[in-house]
């Protein structure tokens, strides 16, 4: 079983980019399943996405930057940042922070 955590900064500014909702979601047979919804707090993070481990599998998270941005009146080309992943057999924390500006995004898994 595994834990989960995320990060968004906002590269071109060099800050934190709070207020952004991100979607955590499993594949399961039947396509994607929604597992949770949250807001990034004051630091820009979502230190824990869901309130039980998460268990082997597909699962990816959905960062709806194009309306933080459009919400602080900055133009980008970008609706959302999505990290499609899987989790291992073996378990542990994944911690997978998003890096953004109005025309680029990225991805680790930090730790």
């Amino acid at each position: 079983m595994s834990t989960l955590s995320t990060h968004i900064l906002d590269t071109a500014h060099g800050q934190p980019a709070a207020g952004v909702t991100v979607l955590l979601e499993q594949h399961r047979d039947a396509g994607w399943h929604t597992l949770t919804e949250a807001v990034t707090n004051q630091d820009g993070r979502i230190p824990d996405l869901t309130p039980d481990a998460l268990p082997a599998g597909r699962y990816r998270l959905t960062a709806a930057i194009g309306d933080w941005f459009h919400a602080a009146g900055r133009e980008s080309l970008y609706v959302s940042a999505q990290i499609d992943f899987l989790v291992s057999p073996t378990g542990g924390h994944y911690h997978l922070p998003f890096l953004i500006s109005p025309w680029s995004w990225s991805t680790y898994r930090g730790s």
